[in-house]
């Protein structure tokens, strides 16, 4: 109990500590110092409770409670006050609405309704505490050089790395909070908590673009927060219960469905499926260690983890059904849309919204299997789109910019870097590494579950991300302008997260089937009262592990090859004679020109001005067609 305790209370002092320091070299070694000790911790307390896990209530709950109320009310009227201030009066409303119907809710009817278990340890908790303390600390060691680099590129912005890396910190204590409760409004907390982190880091330049971007991010997720709150007052009211594992333990009916579809969209706006997505599309526009932590590994991961939660819930249920759709449109469109986009920051954007909606569905449909696969999806996901981001910030630092069609130099001035982007490409779309496993399973599951029309979306969406991927793979081995060279330094801040995120990566896929045996299996079979089985063979698994091991060793195999290699090397052919650099030909009239290959991004079919306006139109139809069915089975 008292290492849970400090394992969310520890990132809060590290917050407060790097907001007081003033100096640069002190501040950034109390980062570095409490994200390590944030990520023992984190491997701490999973030793210590994995195995049996822990569900307990603290005795001070009154005091923490009352800290809670307070910090919503100072919360809430920051919020008011700036959406007063920059005519913003939506979110203005909202935060009062919400935040004054909680708080009635709490001092009246609340005290009523025991809490037996506010905090619960399981093996689901395991995953999603391993995520966001060893991911989450490596990528606040990894802002230390980024911010450093970052400033000397835009000196135009104010340097406020003392405050972000605080929000950081803050953050992370926020995600320990939301998955470690059990209480609903503690989890309501924090969940507004990471909402209010995510207004402050996407805001965090203070131009025009940065403030419309962060504003729209709050006004969103405070819709999420409203349905949240008013989830909450429900089940409080009609169930006598606070406790999320006792509410997802009862008998589904007709008024039991109302507070999970408010639930249930909280959870998909938390998670920007359609059509909430602008807001992480928006987000972009942050320091890339924001859109790494917050938009990819965890923030965005706390609404697939409550769809998880209320899994039991859904199913077949009008509910299910509606989420499993909205899922589905969002992970066939976005991945679609990402085939349009150059920008490697975009393509992350809209492969991250398509994962997210994969997980959704898997989550949604509510058996065995594809609980196993959104899981699975959720680490695979967590490591290696963490490890994309990092690694176009860095990226963009070296080659000045961000732009896929000039990846082709990366080799010749980092090729630590290019390799390390290589591996994170590769662990989201390749055999057989661990998006493919889940997808694969995944599969599988609809296929049993008859959930036809998912198979097919599952089919061409994952299609899809062949375009993307291979373009930009193709581009980084493409050995096309190598000679160009950066002065960019490479900071050891930088290079030593990247370098052990792809080494998980790897580590992910080969250890994928004790994490199944041991955590999985458990949890599932915890949750549906049974004996769950792994989804997929031991021989199938073997194959894969082989498959695995041969992109290893037939590389290092090549080596005495390529060493007594005698082959004569020859110019290559570039549509005219090649000046002798394998970079630039003679072409028409004897003219020198630069040799250039570009993707073609095929913008007229797949542009987002085409596809996003009808995804969303589609996804609200959904959604509105699963509240007429909700509400028609309580007429019922």
């Amino acid at each position: 109990m008292g290492a849970i305790t400090v394992l969310v209370l520890f990132p809060l002092l590290a917050a407060l500590a790097v907001l007081l320091v003033k100096e640069d070299e002190v501040r950034n070694k109390i980062v570095r110092v409490s994200a390590g000790i944030t990520a023992a911790l984190t491997l701490v307390v999973v030793c210590l409770f994995f195995h049996k896990g822990i569900a307990y209530s603290y005795r001070w709950e009154t005091v923490i409670d009352l800290v809670m109320a307070v910090v919503e009310v100072v919360l809430a009227a920051y919020i008011i006050t700036i959406g007063i201030r920059y005519k913003n009066y939506a979110i203005s409303v909202l935060s009062f609405l919400q935040t004054a119907a909680i708080l009635c809710f709490e001092l009246t009817a609340k005290s009523q309704i025991e809490v037996e278990n506010a905090i619960v340890f399981d093996k689901l908790t395991a995953i999603m505490v391993v995520i966001v303390g060893v991911v989450g600390s490596l990528i606040c060691i990894y802002a230390v050089g980024y911010m450093k680099t970052y400033h000397i590129h835009h000196t135009e912005y104010e340097d406020r790395k003392g405050f972000f890396f605080a929000v950081l910190f803050l953050f992370l204590s926020a995600m320990f909070g939301i998955v470690l409760s059990n209480q609903l409004t503690w989890m309501y907390f924090c969940w507004e908590l990471t909402t209010f982190c995510s207004f402050l880091l996407i805001g965090y330049t203070k131009t025009k673009e940065a403030r419309n971007n962060s504003f729209r991010a709050l006004f969103i997720n405070l819709l999420g927060g409203a349905a949240f709150a008013a989830g909450i007052i429900i089940i409080g009211m009609s169930r006598h219960t606070l406790e999320l594992s006792v509410f997802t333990a009862q008998k589904p009916d007709a008024y039991l469905m109302i507070p999970v579809f408010l639930l249930s969209l909280a959870a998909l706006t938390k998670s920007a499926q359609l059509p909430f997505s602008s807001w992480l599309l928006g987000a972009m526009v942050a320091p890339t260690p924001t859109s790494a932590l917050l938009h990819s590994a965890t923030m965005v991961k706390a609404g697939v983890y409550l769809i998880i939660r209320l899994a039991p819930l859904l199913g077949a249920s009008p509910v299910g059904k509606t989420v499993t759709l909205v899922g589905g449109v969002t992970f066939l469109a976005c991945s679609f849309m990402a085939i349009s986009q150059s920008d490697a920051k975009k393509i992350l954007a809209y492969s991250t919204l398509a994962n997210l909606g994969l997980i959704v569905i898997c989550a949604s449909v509510g058996t065995e299997e594809s609980i196993w696969a959104a899981i699975l999806l959720i680490i695979f996901h967590a490591v290696s789109k963490s490890l994309l981001f990092i690694s176009v910030g860095s990226a963009e630092h070296q080659i000045g910019n961000r732009n896929v069609e000039n990846m082709d130099i990366l080799l010749g001035v980092s090729r630590k870097l290019a390799l390390c982007m290589m591996i994170g490409i590769a662990g989201m779309f390749l055999a057989p590494f661990g998006m493919l496993i889940s997808k694969w399973v995944a599969m599988k599951a609809f296929i049993d579950s008859n959930n036809i029309l998912i198979v097919i979306i599952l089919a061409y969406g994952s299609a899809a991300t062949l375009f993307y991927w291979t373009k930009w793979m193709g581009k980084l081995v493409s050995k096309v302008n190598m000679r160009q060279q950066s002065e960019n330094e490479f900071h050891l801040d930088e290079e030593i997260p990247i370098t052990i995120l792809a080494c998980l990566v790897v580590v992910s896929c080969f250890t994928f089937p004790i994490v199944s045996k041991y955590a999985l299996i458990p949890y599932l079979n915890q949750v549906f009262k049974g004996q769950a089985l792994m989804p997929i063979g031991s021989g199938d698994i073997k194959l894969m592990l082989y498959m695995l091991s041969m992109l290893i060793i037939l590389p290092i195999s090549f080596i005495p090859v390529y060493k007594n290699d005698k082959r004569r090397r020859v110019p290559i052919y570039m549509a005219g004679e090649n000046t002798g650099d394998n970079e630039t030909f003679y072409g028409a009239c004897g003219t020198k020109r630069q040799v250039e290959l570009h993707n073609w991004y095929m913008d007229s079919y797949f542009g987002t001005k085409r596809l996003s306006f009808f995804s969303d139109i589609l996804s609200f139809v959904i959604l509105i067609w699963g509240v007429i069915l909700l509400i028609g089975g309580i007429a019922s």
